[in-house]
């Protein structure tokens, strides 16, 4: 059962989370930006960490990145053993985090470092969750915006949680709402909207944007469906997650029942309405709609043993770590066993 504080009485341990892909042009400028924020958080009261975790960087990201620590002691890095994606790199940041805070941003230099006070100015007024809202966007119109716009309105709309920006990377998280929650495919975007489902409070503040300065966007159109998709996944664990009989099952009485009109049709045009049963399509939507009625039963019964089987396990990691950066040097993760149960 998680438990959510009431607003901050003094300075909270905060850790920045920034994932990082082919970003070695603007990592000089952005550690001068992080070291800037962090020295005003501390001069807050805050302790801060720094996390920078590399997904599998093919430049020189990771070697920028590994001289860095040598002189940030609150900095760590976590090198992925190769390209995860966004929301894996951030599962792993989130995983080594240690602050009651976890605020998140990019490492391209579009979120602006000095919006993090910010964050934690309106999260002290009681908010679990605080997003940004790029609401001056400088990103290309046809391409990013409107394709972010309508995904905003869809999303809000469907999730019931009211926010402009989904995609905007710059949030604050209390560790309490992360509990739980397992990042997958495009789900950090939604985070939001798991904390709310679990009675969070959610605010949202504009924050500044910038024009992307060193490399190429890493986000285009193609991302689209499966945001779309990753919503409707979203939406069905959360009404259906822990009971998908219920509609696996009701989608699949629905269409024995209308097997079953459909057989009386059929009946009823064969002996008074004079057609065979060659003559309508009848004999086909009877058996048509009985199949898919008992596939969708069976469907139901296979999901539940699968959700039972999810939540009496394990939880398994979506990423797999290469190496840590700590003080300029390099540490090795252990190697896990994995014990296999003959059968």
């Amino acid at each position: 059962m998680l438990c959510y504080p009431s607003p901050m009485s003094e300075p909270v341990s905060v850790s920045l989370v920034i994932p990082c892909f082919n970003e070695a042009a603007s990592l000089k400028e952005l550690s001068a930006q992080i070291d800037e924020c962090t020295a005003l958080l501390t001069a807050r009261g805050h302790q801060v960490e720094v996390i920078y975790v590399d997904d599998g960087s093919r430049d020189a990201t990771a070697q920028i990145l590994e001289r860095m620590t040598s002189a940030r002691p609150q900095m760590s890095v976590i090198r992925l053993a190769r390209n995860f994606g966004q929301t894996a790199a951030m599962a792993a940041g989130f995983e080594a985090s240690t602050g009651e805070v976890i605020i998140p941003l990019d490492g391209d230099l579009q979120n602006d470092p000095a919006d993090i006070p910010r964050l934690l100015e309106k999260m002290e007024e009681g908010y679990d969750v605080v997003s940004g809202w790029r609401r001056d966007r400088h990103d290309t119109f046809i391409t990013r915006k409107i394709p972010s716009w309508a995904a905003n309105a869809l999303i809000s709309k469907i999730s019931g949680v009211k926010l402009h920006d989904y995609g905007c990377t710059l949030k604050a998280y209390r560790r309490s709402m992360l509990a739980g929650v397992h990042l997958y495919g495009e789900m950090h975007r939604f985070i939001p909207i798991y904390a709310a489902q679990q009675g969070a409070r959610v605010a949202e503040i504009e924050v500044n944007h910038r024009a992307r300065a060193h490399g190429q966007t890493k986000y285009g159109l193609g991302r689209v469906p499966n945001v779309f998709l990753d919503l409707i996944l979203v939406q069905f664990l959360w009404k259906f997650g822990t009971k998908p009989i219920h509609l696996f099952g009701k989608f699949g009485l629905a269409n024995i029942a209308l097997s079953f009109f459909s057989f009386i049709g059929m009946i009823w045009f064969k002996y008074w309405g004079g057609k065979t049963f060659v003559e309508t399509p009848l004999p086909m939507l009877t058996i048509m709609f009985f199949l898919i009625g008992c596939l969708s039963v069976l469907m139901g019964l296979l999901a539940e043993v699968t959700m039972r089987t999810y939540y009496e396990s394990s939880r398994a990691a979506t990423y797999v770590i290469r190496e840590y950066y700590r003080q300029g040097k390099v540490e090795r993760p252990q190697l896990q066993t994995i014990k296999r149960t003959a059968v």
